[in-house]
């Protein structure tokens, strides 16, 4: 693979992929029984702000770094909503981040940092290097399984994992662009049949609409009683040459997630938006268990009286 995540971590694509992902974190430990998070497009788990990759690019800059300091954006000084305070905070206490991120935790970090003692994580890297540090990063944590393989054929042995609830994370790097949603469509599908009852959450970019519209109509019949998609676009146009945003779709959402991740997406909006106001969406694509509109009986006409 070309993809190096190095050179993208922090940027606004991760400030929601991040902020979502503790979200469904703290919703599954509302409940006393262990969970798995399992990720299929792990990545080496920290990336070094002040290395060559990430200063070539500078994307942390107009990432993380606009929730740091909200004048970089022009923004007011307003309260984060409590979930990016919370999330901000997980990264500002790692080692090394005292006085500012110099270190940023991919996926798999976070999640550790969010999980409990109980919970475990399986985490999938198919690069020998990366699944190396990867290894490095968490030899000495017992909750946490590194696989040096493909992800999307892992989960064919991982599901459902033995504590029986959790989340599925799928990440992918898009090298393949539009095969990749075809791959996880077919990945989503076996993976239902095994555990259909997981959460699963799959991060896709926004560069052309018409590239994510058909994956977004397979959501919305892949079986699901609840599918959430949230999206946050920080350029306009409909370009291919560049970034323009980014989602999550949300199988199995748990209860209440929309009203979670409502201000901190308005929030988003705000100290992100790149040259113009940045769009957000938030919305359910399948949502069975909402109750239904209330029946609707046309009036008929009184009868007329018998004489």
């Amino acid at each position: 693979m070309n993809y190096r995540h190095a050179y993208h971590a922090g940027n606004f694509a991760d400030v929601l992929k991040h902020a979502l992902l503790l979200a469904l974190i703290e919703a599954l430990k509302h409940k006393p029984a262990p969970f798995c998070v399992i990720d299929t497009h792990a990545g080496s788990g920290c990336y070094a702000l002040d290395s060559v990759e990430a200063d070539k690019t500078g994307e942390y800059k107009d990432g993380i770094n606009r929730l740091l300091f909200p004048d970089l954006a022009g923004a007011s000084h307003e309260p984060l909503p409590p979930l990016l305070r919370r999330w901000l905070d997980s990264i500002l206490a790692l080692p090394g981040n005292e006085h500012g991120v110099k270190l940023y935790p991919g996926s798999p970090l976070q999640a550790a940092q969010a999980m409990r003692d109980i919970d475990g994580a399986q985490l999938c890297e198919l690069h020998p290097e990366e699944a190396a540090r990867l290894r490095e990063l968490f030899h000495r944590d017992p909750r946490v399984h590194v696989h040096e393989r493909n992800g999307y054929e892992a989960l064919k042995a991982l599901l459902p994992p033995k504590e029986k609830r959790g989340l599925v994370l799928i990440d992918p790097p898009y090298e393949a662009q539009e095969a990749e949603y075809r791959l996880i469509e077919q990945t989503l599908k076996e993976a239902l049949q095994r555990w259909p009852g997981g959460i699963y959450a799959i991060w896709y970019p926004i560069k052309r609409r018409s590239q994510v519209q058909p994956f977004l109509r397979w959501l919305t019949h892949c079986g699901a009683k609840r599918v959430l998609r949230a999206e946050l676009l920080v350029h306009g146009g409909d370009s291919p040459l560049r970034l323009n945003g980014s989602g999550m779709a949300i199988i199995n959402a748990p209860w209440q997630l929309d009203e979670t991740l409502r201000e901190p997406l308005r929030a988003m909006a705000r100290l992100l938006a790149q040259g113009h106001p940045a769009e957000w969406k938030l919305d359910w694509l399948v949502d069975e268990a909402a109750p239904a509109p209330p029946a609707r009986t046309a009036k008929l006409p009184p009868s007329p009286r018998r004489r």
